[in-house]
């Protein structure tokens, strides 16, 4: 196992639960809450929970107890709840299973709520129309709104070509959030993501900079952060000296952790990684790394 790091990073930092465990359920989360406290991480993004069967008293005090805040996934979005769809029913039943999560974050007292609230996962329908990208604009600037009364920042996750046809690069997430009419939507970049889409991922950041609300680090291959094409080191400072003063979240993903389910919709066909503290203590370091060199870190120490 690695070395974990001698300092703990001097951000908000946010790590996925799917990294140590297949669910959400309390005896499986409390190992691994206990490792991403003492790493120095301060939030814990929770695989897509169902309001209706999530015991929120309960969850929420166990990570409480630890010092982490959650951050909820949004889902449930499906051919009869789409917020993009000409069918205004269809379109009410998205944003009501999208406010449906909200209300599940404000129970866990969690303040923001990740996820992909604009469409169906996947490209079942082919290419995203101009309409639909408009009409789910307008619903999730709404559902945002509705967030932010409740003390709670929605982001929406920019996915690459193979998860989704809506939104791919930091561009189209701008063009996005000026559609939706919300003061309050916030962008998701991701630089698993980025690496396939963008040509630039600094500059892609930049343009994201004005309503970014969550950069998440993944690499290339899904596994360590120190492995793969993507430099985690050098997009940390650049995004810090480019004025980003948000929450940083790391995320991986390996088959033999994940539910068969979920490894088969993310296409997870191995297991880049094998231990969770493992991975969680390889990101914290190399993130204090990249503070370290930025201007807002101690520069050269």
């Amino acid at each position: 196992m690695s070395e974990r790091p001698a300092a703990r990073p001097l951000l908000d930092l946010a790590c996925h639960a799917n990294v140590f465990v297949a669910d959400a359920s309390l005896e499986s989360l409390r190992a691994p809450l206990d490792a991403m406290a003492e790493l120095g991480y301060s939030r814990i993004v929770l695989p897509p929970l169902d309001p209706a069967s999530t015991d929120a008293v309960a969850l929420g005090s166990i990570l409480a107890d630890r010092g982490l805040a959650p951050i909820t996934i949004a889902g449930g979005l499906s051919a009869v709840a789409d917020v993009g769809s000409p069918d205004p029913d269809v379109r009410a039943a998205g944003a009501a299973a999208l406010r449906g999560v909200v209300d599940l974050t404000a129970a866990l007292g969690g303040d923001q709520m990740n996820g992909v609230p604009y469409g169906v996962f996947g490209h079942p329908y082919g290419p995203t129309t101009a309409d639909a990208f408009a009409r789910s604009a307008r619903e999730v600037g709404r559902v945002a709104d509705y967030a932010h009364e409740r003390g709670i920042m929605m982001t929406f996750e920019v996915l690459n070509r193979y998860e989704t046809s809506a939104i791919n690069t930091a561009a189209q997430a701008i063009d996005f959030v000026a559609l939706s009419g919300s003061d309050h939507l916030r962008i998701h970049l991701d630089t698993f993501h980025m690496a396939i889409e963008e040509a630039d991922m600094a500059e892609a950041i930049r343009v994201a900079l004005p309503k970014l609300g969550y950069l998440e680090l993944g690499q290339s291959g899904r596994g360590l952060l120190s492995t793969g094409v993507v430099d985690i080191v050098d997009i940390v400072r650049s995004t810090l000296d480019a004025g980003y003063s948000g929450r940083v979240g790391v995320e991986a993903f390996s088959r033999s952790i994940l539910s068969a389910g979920a490894g088969d919709m993310l296409a997870i066909w191995r297991d880049p990684f094998r231990d969770g503290v493992e991975f969680a203590a390889d990101a914290a370091r190399l993130i204090q790394r990249g503070y370290t060199l930025s201007q807002v870190g101690p520069r050269g120490v």
